[in-house]
């Protein structure tokens, strides 16, 4: 199986699960800057309906084996659900849920129905501003190149710039901020 068959696969469990969902991680960040190898597939799950994220994991148990510890975020404590694709190669599958940060529930809340060529249909991504505060947040190497790279495709003249960095300045990033800006090539 494909990463990309995969994520179709994970998709279309949260739809028909009924739960509310985006994609996240190095999907969305490769919809909006420079696609990257990647092996894992992220969704950000909202809790709104009772059960959801286990009715995910049940839908998805045929072809990923969900681990049964929880696993919690160390930079936000949120809750997450890991699992590998029992095809190989082995991927990852993790399952975000929903939860009361300020940050997270504005980016949920702003997300929007994107066509991905790569996988041959539309799913529900944050926004490009969005994507760019959260790897920023993130900060490991993969993550502050993604957050450059969408600034570099996207532009500065087409991204929200006040909210991004009315983000990073409650987050603490403005540094992270101003790096990636630093490191978009000249055109």
């Amino acid at each position: 199986m494909t990463l990309e068959t995969l994520a179709i696969k994970v998709i279309e469990a949260a739809e028909s699960s009924g739960v509310e969902f985006m994609v996240v991680g190095a999907v969305a960040a490769g919809a909006y800057g420079v696609p990257r190898s990647t092996g894992d597939v992220d969704l950000l799950v909202s809790v709104s309906v009772e059960g959801g994220v286990a009715a995910v994991m049940a839908k998805l148990e045929p072809i990923v084996a969900c681990d049964a510890q929880v696993v919690f975020d160390t930079l936000t404590w949120g809750r997450r659900h890991v699992g590998r694709s029992r095809s190989a190669p082995p991927f990852k599958v993790e399952l975000f849920e929903m939860f009361d940060d300020p940050f997270v529930q504005s980016e949920f809340a702003r997300r929007q129905q994107v066509f991905l060529p790569v996988l041959g249909r539309a799913t529900w991504l944050p926004t490009p501003e969005d994507v760019i505060v959260q790897k920023l947040r993130w900060g490991r190497s993969k993550d502050l190149d993604d957050a450059r790279d969408v600034l570099a495709v996207q532009g500065l003249d087409s991204l929200d710039m006040a909210y991004i960095e009315k983000w990073c300045a409650l987050h603490g990033t403005r540094e992270r901020l101003q790096a990636a800006l630093a490191g978009i090539p000249p055109l």
